[in-house]
């Protein structure tokens, strides 16, 4: 009778589990950004690039090819983004279209549906 029902796992059903899918990645940021932050005693190479910000995927190897370092300490500083500061108008505190006060739309009321809440 056994043999009977190995072959009707086969025929009919998977004897093994189903493997779980993977696990879903978290999003990664495309615009994911780093400086390099040099260290006490930085090489010139490193210095020259003090303030440039490199698209993480983009930035240069540590240590840079031109250190002459013994011991390089320079480090990557992390940003959201590979822009600075402010770029908009109302970002810089500049009003364009003549209006200076604060949002006044009420985002709880948009939309005509009754579940649009």
């Amino acid at each position: 009778m056994s043999d009977v029902l190995k072959r009707a796992k086969a025929l009919f059903g998977r004897s093994e589990p189903e493997p779980k899918p993977a696990p879903a990645k978290k999003p990664v940021n495309p615009w994911h950004a780093v400086a390099i932050a040099p260290g006490p005693r930085a090489c010139a190479a490193a210095g020259k690039l003090r303030d440039v910000r490199f698209l993480s995927r983009e930035a240069p190897p540590l240590p840079l090819k031109a250190c002459d370092s013994a011991q390089c300490t320079c480090r990557y500083e992390h940003f959201d983004d590979r822009r600075k500061g402010p770029r908009r108008a109302h970002e810089l505190g500049v009003s364009i279209d003549g209006y200076e006060g604060g949002e006044q739309r009420n985002s709880s009321k948009r939309g005509r549906r009754k579940t649009d809440g």
